[in-house]
């Protein structure tokens, strides 16, 4: 993650989280992250509507001249982009797997624009409640303020949490435990 707002974000959810997959949405304290409420947004895993906008935070709402709440996030993608987005906000609500991703798109005044964009689950009670809580900030101000972006294009990307960390700690360095003993696998047999 190289923008501030995203690490900031990702560090109180991990702290939220605890032990578990994800935080539960109504956990998320707005004040605990004021600094960085106008750059987050949280959408609907709603898959049959379009992942809609629940939240959006000025910053956001100001990249789009417009504002979000109630709209489709898959809307603010270009093609390509969109069916990538759509599986990449399934995996995140099956899965538990959140992601980290470069975005870029063109303003108005055909200046291109750098983004980050972080996808984080929340856990709720019912599947019709789930949600997903994000960032979506510039790595730079743009030069022109005031010119909204064109669609969205999807960059590099990596699933970030404890789920693929849980998958990626290699099986030597999973520790097992016998009577007081940590025994280290070492691969052979």
């Amino acid at each position: 993650m190289k923008h501030a707002a995203s690490r900031e974000l990702y560090a109180y959810w991990q702290e939220l989280r605890g032990r578990r997959p994800a935080p539960e949405r109504a956990e998320i304290e707005p004040a605990a992250i004021r600094g960085i409420l106008s750059e987050t947004f949280i959408v609907a895993l709603d898959r049959p509507g379009g992942y809609p906008f629940r939240l959006a935070g000025t910053r956001v709402c100001a990249l789009f001249d417009r504002e979000l709440k109630g709209t489709s996030f898959l809307e603010l993608w270009d093609q390509t982009s969109r069916r990538t987005m759509t599986d990449l906000l399934a995996t995140l609500a099956d899965e538990w797997v959140g992601t980290v991703a470069g975005v870029s798109a063109l303003n108005n005044d055909g200046e291109a624009i750098d983004l980050e964009l972080l996808l984080l689950p929340l856990s709720a009670t019912r599947p019709a409640l789930q949600r997903s809580i994000g960032i979506l900030a510039p790595m730079k101000t743009p030069q022109h303020l005031g010119t909204s972006l064109g669609k969205l294009t999807l960059g590099g990307r990596r699933h970030i949490g404890p789920a693929v960390e849980k998958r990626l700690l290699p099986r030597f360095l999973a520790p097992r435990s016998r009577r007081g003993l940590v025994v280290y696998d070492g691969g052979r047999s």
